[in-house]
C-alpha cells in the first residue's frame, strides 16, 4: 500500500475509477448481444430496437474514452449490416 496521503488519495480514485469503467463496458457489451441475440433468434423488430438502443451507448462510451471511436463505429457497423441482412432475407 501507498505510503503518502497523495499515493493513497490516487489508488483509492483508481479503483473507484476501475469500478466505474467496468460497469460501463459491461452495459455496452450487454447493449451489443442483445442486438446479436435478437439476429440469431430471426426477430427483426427485436434487432432493430436493440440496434437503436444501443448505438448511442456506443457513442457514449466514446465520449467518456472507455472505447475507441474506430471500434465504436466497427460494432455499428457489423451490428447494422446484420440486422439488414435480417430484414432482407
Amino acid at each position: 500500500m501507498a505510503n503518502i496521503k497523495s499515493a493513497e488519495k490516487r489508488a483509492k480514485q483508481a479503483v473507484k475509477r476501475r469500478a466505474h469503467n467496468m460497469a460501463a463496458r459491461s452495459r455496452l457489451r450487454t447493449s451489443i448481444k442483445k442486438v446479436l441475440n435478437a439476429v440469431d433468434a430471426g426477430k427483426k423488430d427485436e434487432a432493430a430496437a436493440a440496434l437503436k438502443s444501443a448505438q448511442p451507448v456506443l457513442d457514449t462510451m466514446v465520449t467518456k474514452g472507455i472505447i475507441h471511436a474506430n471500434k465504436a463505429a466497427r460494432h455499428k457497423r457489423e451490428l447494422n449490416s446484420k440486422v439488414k441482412a435480417l430484414a432482407a432475407g
